[in-house]
């Protein structure tokens, strides 16, 4: 009876012990759009979040402490992104690697700010995020005046004197994208024949594409999301057009290629240099795919951002959001992607954009880059 009692007193001293480390874990949160229309992204930022604490924790932790995930879903909607801010800054967690929509990370960011927690997007490209002056703001992808910059060389150098037609699905990041492109496009003496905006979650394009058509238009370029990019594709086949389809970086994802079929041979996008491809990301590309996961489109981007705060974070001796941007924008990071830098504004220093042109196979590759 003796022994029992022991044993008893035993496995719960245990239990407290474990209870105790794990309630000394740091949470840090992942959020963006697990559900909806563009969750295929949103499973990319959760699949690089988890392996990158699953080797942060391998490696000994941050600080003596490991690290636990809190994944949220955004649902690419600006109010459910501000509720999700704000549970993560009540919860007092110092850090989000998030969001993916720009019209979620904007709205978010603020709520951020307010309980002093530190955000690093991965994908949210719109310049508005980091141009506001907002302490805690920063990424690890470009921005749509860079991405608009190179779409738009590529476009004036493959289709001078053709019919251009710009799209957009007047969100945030559709339209900020389409705007810039339409900028650089003017200014280097291109004006396009159609410029139409559509509503995002549209699924009858034949209005538009007819517009298409009538206009003789030889590229569309799209500014929006990959479901609706895939159905403009798929019915202007439809009606016969031969029209290339070129977007952004939300095309980076072989959903897209789902909903195209083998008509989707020959679009054309813009995205930064394949992280997949390099020697930085080797040996986690093999872990991926020892899962079975492909790290496309933003999975390396988000494993980049929790290399960048945890290096800082270890820098700095502390999780205080402020002490560790402070930290992160007067440092040089080593992650996936390669060495990291981030300016003053929560920018990266240096950001090379490429464009990239889908087979009828369901892969795309590159096509050539250009530094913006």
């Amino acid at each position: 009876m003796k022994s029992l009692k022991l044993i008893g007193l035993a496995f719960g001293a245990s239990l407290a012990l474990s209870s105790a480390a794990f309630a000394q874990d740091v949470t840090v949160a992942v959020a963006g759009p697990m559900t909806g229309g563009e969750s295929a992204f949103g499973r990319q930022m959760k699949n690089g979040a988890e392996m990158a604490i699953a080797d942060i924790n391998a490696a000994g932790g941050v600080n003596g402490k490991k690290l636990a995930l809190n994944a949220e879903d955004d649902a690419c909607d600006p109010k459910q992104a501000r509720s999700v801010a704000e549970k993560i800054a009540g919860a007092k967690i110092p850090f989000v690697a998030g969001h993916f929509c720009s019209s979620s990370s904007i709205p978010a960011s603020e709520a951020y700010a307010d309980g002093n927690v530190l955000q690093i997007t991965p994908a949210s490209t719109n310049p508005l995020f980091t141009e506001r002056k907002l302490w805690n703001v920063a990424r690890v992808c470009g921005r749509d005046d860079q991405q608009g910059l190179i779409a738009a060389q590529y476009i004036a150098k493959n289709y001078k004197g053709k019919n251009i037609a710009i799209l957009n699905d007047k969100t945030t990041y559709g339209k900020g994208l389409a705007d810039e492109t339409k900028k650089a496009l003017n200014k280097a003496g291109i004006t396009e024949k159609l410029y139409e905006s559509y509503n995002k979650g549209d699924k009858d394009f034949n209005a538009i594409v007819s517009r298409l058509k009538k206009e003789n238009v030889e590229l569309v370029y799209v500014g929006g999301y990959h479901q609706e990019a895939g159905l403009i594709l798929r019915q202007m086949r439809d009606q016969g057009l031969k029209t290339v389809l070129m977007s952004g970086d939300a095309l980076a994802d072989k959903e897209y290629a789902s909903i195209t079929g083998p008509a989707g041979e020959g679009t054309l996008f813009t995205f930064g240099p394949d992280p997949r491809n390099k020697p930085t990301a080797k040996k986690i590309v093999e872990a991926f795919k020892a899962k079975g996961i492909d790290p496309e489109g933003y999975t390396l981007y988000t494993y980049a951002a929790l290399q960048v705060w945890t290096q800082a974070v270890k820098k700095a001796g502390t999780t205080d959001a402020k002490k560790v941007m402070e930290t992160i924008k007067a440092g040089k990071w080593d992650t996936v992607l390669g060495p990291i830098e981030i300016d003053a504004k929560g920018d990266l220093k240096q950001i090379d954009y490429v464009v990239y042109k889908w087979d009828a196979k369901g892969n795309y590759a590159e096509l050539g880059a250009k530094g913006s």
